[in-house]
């Protein structure tokens, strides 16, 4: 299993801002799909959003389309998540994932299907 370290989360007001961050320390980061998801209060975890291993693929779960991006630095091994127009819904505990498979919908939306995850960070949005 890879080691993940996220961070970035914090409180925010609705509509502001944060920028997610997830370093990787394996080798072969630069050769996996990425992904995001998030674990709300009392609920399961669910996809958020993933990337390809060279940035050009990216996908994003409805709830976030729009105000979401996901990037990533290969020559840093980090992962990043930029949030926007963040409302009370998206309180959530934030996980990246890393697994070294294709970029296809056919699995990247099953946290189940992902291998390395990191220890989360706690995002919450006041209204």
């Amino acid at each position: 299993q890879v080691q993940l370290v996220e961070s970035g989360g914090g409180l925010v007001q609705a509509g502001g801002s944060l920028t997610l961050s997830c370093v990787s320390a394996g080798l072969m980061f630069g050769s996996s799909t990425m992904g995001w998801f998030r674990q709300p209060p009392e609920k399961d975890r669910e996809f958020v959003a993933a990337i390809n291993w060279g940035g050009s693929g990216r996908a994003y779960a409805d709830a976030v389309k729009g105000r979401f991006t996901i990037s990533r630095d290969n020559a840093k091994n980090t992962v990043y998540l930029q949030m926007n127009g963040l409302k009370p819904e998206d309180t959530a505990v934030y996980f990246c994932a890393q697994e070294y498979r294709p970029f296809e919908r056919s699995w990247y939306e099953d946290s189940k299907l992902w291998y390395s995850w990191g220890q989360g960070t706690q995002v919450t949005v006041s209204s």
